[in-house]
């Protein structure tokens, strides 16, 4: 059994991340989260300790080192924006470092990290989750086999309707989360050159708080990719279900169906990782390259 602490505890995808914990059969000793708004900590691990200063869960993971309770892997949910010194905070610790996606803002920052781990026991992994999602990989399988020399048309479409609070939280500060193309943007940035490889030129016709548009051309697709928190973006079909999310992604006129399985990745993420894989820091550079040039190109 590992020990994780947890950083972000309150953030939307924690509870993914603490089911993730629970379901390799491992503890979580304690969590941290400005808000204490965290009783969804009960569903997993009631006896968890609970900190909303950083300062004391700093001392109280130092009082357990002084006592030899290991502390094998630090997670962090927190916002985009400190992801950077909280991974410096979990090497400092001696634990591994599992961190959810955008694993930084900027490919500078990431190179800090990348060059920062050679100086610590731990490793940094960051949730790539998309290159474990059955469909994924076996369309990859199936553009890896085909044609060498084919350009496929894909058209990527996802949006996440989000309501008033949506623009107020830290999500709606570009300084903070990165912009739209960043924050709901950057797995599917990172899936698509997962597939059809690295980035040859990027086309940003639109960047705004709510939506952003534009053209990628990758090694082996050209790629027209849409993202939206707006709810007046989704398609009148998918409003007449009540649902607030659509996904579509085409590949020429063959519509690629990975709606499902979701929900159940994170723990395949983790455990991937306990059992020697997950995806290293590294791994993560094309796609914060990418999402970065997005945010800074004018459009």
């Amino acid at each position: 059994m590992k020990n994780f602490v947890l950083i972000g505890a309150a953030g939307y995808i924690a509870p993914r991340h603490m089911k993730a914990i629970k379901d390799t059969g491992n503890n979580l000793l304690a969590a941290y989260d400005p808000c204490d708004s965290v009783g969804v900590i009960d569903s997993y691990f009631p006896e968890a300790d609970f900190f909303t200063e950083f300062e004391r869960f700093d001392r109280h993971l130092e009082k357990l080192k002084r006592k030899q309770v290991k502390i094998d892997y630090v997670s962090i949910c927190s916002p985009n924006y400190l992801h950077d010194a909280h991974i410096r905070f979990g090497l400092r610790l001696g634990a591994d470092v599992i961190c959810e996606k955008p694993i930084v803002l900027n490919p500078w920052n990431l190179e800090a990290l990348v060059d920062l781990e050679k100086e610590y026991p731990g490793n940094i992994y960051n949730i790539l989750q998309l290159r474990l999602h059955e469909s994924v990989v076996a369309l990859k399988k199936r553009i890896d086999d085909g044609p060498a020399d084919t350009l496929y048309d894909v058209d990527l479409q996802y949006v996440t309707a989000r309501g008033k609070w949506y623009d107020y939280s830290w999500k709606g500060d570009v300084s903070k989360s990165g912009g739209i193309a960043t924050n709901i943007g950057v797995h599917f940035f990172d899936m698509l050159m997962w597939i059809f490889g690295e980035v040859k030129a990027v086309e940003v016709f639109e960047h705004g708080k709510s939506i952003a548009r534009g053209r990628l051309k990758l090694a082996r697709a050209n790629v027209n990719w849409v993202l939206s928190v707006d709810y007046d973006n989704l398609p009148e079909s998918v409003k007449a279900t009540g649902e607030r999310t659509y996904r579509s992604l085409k590949i020429g006129r063959e519509a690629f169906e990975f709606s499902g399985g979701f929900t159940e990745l994170h723990t395949r993420s983790y455990q991937d990782i306990l059992n020697g894989g997950g995806f290293r820091a590294e791994a993560a550079m094309p796609a914060i390259e990418l999402v970065h040039a997005v945010r800074n190109s004018g459009g």
